[in-house]
């Protein structure tokens, strides 16, 4: 929780992210994405000051436990002081204690924020899905609490003026906002009208700019002048007999070795990030197996 210090921006830790989205697809299914097409909506986390602090925390932890499908887990809330915002003990359950920063007390429009992050982690938990190491881990919560409907409360924590600065979680803002603009993207929402905070759209405008560039990768179709200019030089390359080796593979797109059989392209599907691999022969229908996402593509 970054509390009056310096907020981190830009796109740090996308390629972690993207892993985490691709990750969730696999051991999810995509029907049971699907099934996370509305995000929690406002009414159910408000939080006014003049809620019993216990009782609203109960209240809103077990609202979340209902948007995750986790109708057998109970979640108690506590405050103590902390460093971090907030902490859960993550045990074989029912029940999952939940701590929270004693800045709640005061601060308590952002409590929603700190529980859909604990809360995610039971989810995670129960899933056995989890990424190696703590900073990693915690991208994939933050990217599951975003991408499954309840991430826009953590984006929407997310304040900073010159003298004063909040956010929550581990993404930068741009991140939150582009794995929202993802989410916004397969399931037709626009999740800027919950924002409280100004900065929360800045965020979110940018997290957008950067998920539609994943649209408009080469081969797809969508893709620019430029980016089709670069693919049809590389392509050139990877099809020249008298070439010593194939392009460089570490752009978006990359060519297979002429020594194994017809020449291939593999690109990272602009959903779910799994690589797609499709022949080069010119214009070409793909379908994701992963998120059934269809790509039209000139390879």
């Amino acid at each position: 929780m970054a509390n009056g210090g310096p907020v981190e921006h830009g796109f740090p830790h996308l390629e972690t992210v993207r892993a985490a989205v691709t990750a969730l697809y696999r051991r999810l299914s995509y029907d049971t994405v699907r099934t996370f097409s509305a995000s929690v909506p406002p009414a159910d986390v408000a939080f006014c000051d003049t809620d019993d602090l216990y009782l609203g925390a109960q209240r809103v932890a077990h609202e979340l436990v209902r948007h995750y499908r986790l109708p057998d887990a109970r979640m108690i809330v506590s405050f103590r002081e902390m460093t971090h915002a907030a902490h859960v003990e993550l045990t074989a359950g029912p029940e999952y204690f939940i701590e929270l920063n004693d800045r709640f007390r005061t601060h308590r429009r952002d409590i929603g924020a700190a529980l859909a992050h604990e809360v995610m982690h039971v989810y995670l938990h129960r899933l056995d899905l989890s990424f190696p190491g703590t900073r990693d881990n915690e991208i994939l919560t933050d990217t599951a609490t975003t991408y499954l409907g309840a991430g826009w409360l953590l984006l929407d924590a997310y304040r900073e003026d010159g003298a004063s600065s909040q956010k929550l979680g581990y993404l930068t803002p741009e991140e939150f906002g582009y794995v929202l603009a993802k989410r916004a993207l397969v399931f037709g929402e626009d999740p800027s009208v919950w924002f409280t905070s100004p900065q929360a759209y800045e965020a979110y405008g940018k997290g957008l700019a950067r998920a539609r560039r994943d649209e408009r990768q080469p081969p797809l179709t969508a893709a620019g002048w430029a980016g089709r200019r670069r693919y049809a030089r590389d392509r050139r390359h990877a099809q020249d007999p008298h070439a010593s080796s194939v392009p460089p593979q570490d752009g978006p797109y990359a060519f297979t070795s002429r020594e194994h059989g017809p020449l291939r392209v593999s690109f990272p599907c602009p959903t779910c990030h799994q690589r797609i691999r499709v022949p080069v022969r010119g214009r070409v229908r793909a379908r994701c197996g992963l998120c059934r996402t269809v790509l039209e593509c000139d390879t």
